[in-house]
Formats: C-alpha cells, structure tokens, sequence
C-alpha cells in the first residue's frame, strides 16, 4: 500500500511501526514449517507480511484493532478474501475470553506484534491448545527472556513457561531501520514450537513468585509464600542448594518443586493419587532412582 507519510501515519497510541525491509519478512516466510497449517496474523499494519504468507499459505486469518487499518486492508486484499483465503477481524484480540483468537481449528500464529501487548498475547498463544507455533516479531529483551535456558541471566518465569511447552529460539535480530517510524529498540524474531499448552495458572503464579526478586535466592523469595521448613525440606530432597538464584534452576526443577509444594509425590513416594508424568520420569532417570 502506498501512503504519503508512513512515520506520520503511524498510530502512537496502536504501537504502531512498519516493517517495511522485505529481506526480513523473508526470512521470518522461511522459519515456517512446509505445512498446510492456517496462519493467524495480530496486527497486520499495512499488509506486507500478510501478503508474503498469503503467497505460500491458503488461509490466513488477520486480526487488527485500527480501524483505518482494517478499511486499507479489506480493500488491498479484496480478491483473496473473495476467493476465501483472507479474513479479516477488526477489534481487539485480547478480547476474546477463549483461547487467543476465534479459530476453531490448529494454527500457527506469524506476527509483528506491538510492544505493548507482545508478552500478553504470547503467554495468551502458549495457554491456547489450538496454537501449534509461534513466529512473532517483539522487543529484543522479550524474545530473550522467553528463549533464555537456565543458567542465562536472561532466564526467567517466561523462559521456564515457554520451555514447559516446548522449544523457544531466538531466530534473528531485526534492527530499528527496518521499520517505519524506526522504533527505539531492537527486534527480534522469537520462534516458539509448541508440544504442550499451559493449563495450570497456579504454575504461572508460583513462578512470579519465584522470580519475584531475581538477585535474591530462590529459597528466599519462595518463602514469602510458603512455610520456610518446607521449602528446605524439598530443596534437600532435590539436592539443590539453599544459595542458587532463579535463574540457575532448570525448568524441570520447577515444575517439581511446585508440584511437590502442592503435595504431589515425588518418584511415587508422596501420598496422592498422582500419577507419575513425563516430567517425573525424566527427573528419576537423572537422578539414577
């Protein structure tokens, strides 16, 4: 689309900057799997990438909250929409109280998404068990924090949720001068292959706590929320140290730390009903039990 002033265009209050280098949109066509999966796209902007994914996929299904937006996309697109291979939502994503967006059928989200709500929708993609991957542009340090492993200062509660749904990757960096208006920052394309869905928010909120103070240990912030004994109890069952931080704990550990401040067994010995998980399984083949 042709439009006199794009940096002018540019909606403050939307987040709103253009990628605009097509050696970038690319290479985020070739990180895609050679499948038939649908595409949804937040955040469309002015159509480039759209037109990219509508030239080597059959269905994509775009969502955009400006309105002007929406009126310059519905035209561009007129044929493809016509012929059933474009759909166009005008509103806000965050609205829809299922999932991340109306589809009924598996898809894979491919966006540039605005800062703002960049981690939102994300952690919204990773809860929704119809989302199969993630190929989303966001701010450098957001990619980082969701494609950090453990022992990485950027490791964190996102690191460990988006690692407890699969592989998260960091792919390439995208520099301020590809876009219109030039953001402030760096991008990045974080690529997320999902193999799993979160399906416990009390996962999500044992690691804000956890993470709630990253230079403090681990044993210190948990104690905020749980009786001090215990935690030690299962740090030496666990033979982890009282002294590491959050950043140096695997995700494997935290997934059997919550379970095991939740009562659950532990290799079988606890006294519940659970059944042992892949988790479990992997955690007593390190352990040699």
């Amino acid at each position: 689309m042709i439009i006199d002033n794009l940096a002018e265009f540019a909606s403050k209050r939307f987040g709103q900057n253009f990628l605009k280098d097509h050696r970038y949109i690319d290479r985020i066509i070739e990180a895609m799997s050679d499948d038939s999966l649908p595409i949804a796209e937040i955040g469309p902007g002015l159509g480039d990438l759209t037109a990219s994914l509508l030239a080597t996929r059959q269905h994509v299904t775009a969502f955009e909250v400006d309105k002007r937006l929406c009126a310059l996309l519905e035209k561009h697109f007129e044929k493809e929409r016509d012929a059933g291979r474009f759909e166009l939502h005008c509103g806000d994503v965050l609205a829809h109280e299922e999932g991340l967006v109306p589809l009924k059928e598996p898809y894979r989200l491919v966006s540039n998404l605005p800062y703002y709500i960049a981690t939102r929708i994300i952690l919204k993609a990773l809860r929704d068990e119809r989302c199969k991957e993630i190929i989303v542009m966001v701010q450098k340090e957001v990619a980082e924090k969701f494609a950090a492993r453990s022992g990485e200062r950027s490791f964190s509660a996102l690191s460990v949720l988006a690692e407890s749904c699969g592989k998260a990757t960091l792919l390439f960096e995208v520099p301020p001068e590809a876009f219109v208006p030039a953001p402030k920052v760096t991008s990045a394309v974080l690529q997320i292959k999902k193999r799993h869905h979160l399906h416990d928010r009390g996962f999500e909120d044992f690691l804000k706590t956890a993470f709630a103070q990253p230079r403090k240990t681990l044993l210190k912030n948990l104690s905020a929320r749980f009786e001090k004994s215990k935690i030690e109890t299962i740090f030496e069952t666990l033979t982890l140290s009282t002294k590491l931080r959050p950043h140096q704990v695997e995700t494997v550990q935290y997934q059997t730390l919550y379970r095991l401040l939740k009562g659950e067994r532990f290799y079988g010995r606890e006294s519940t009903g659970t059944e042992t998980t892949d988790t479990d399984k992997k955690q007593r083949n390190k352990s040699g039990a």
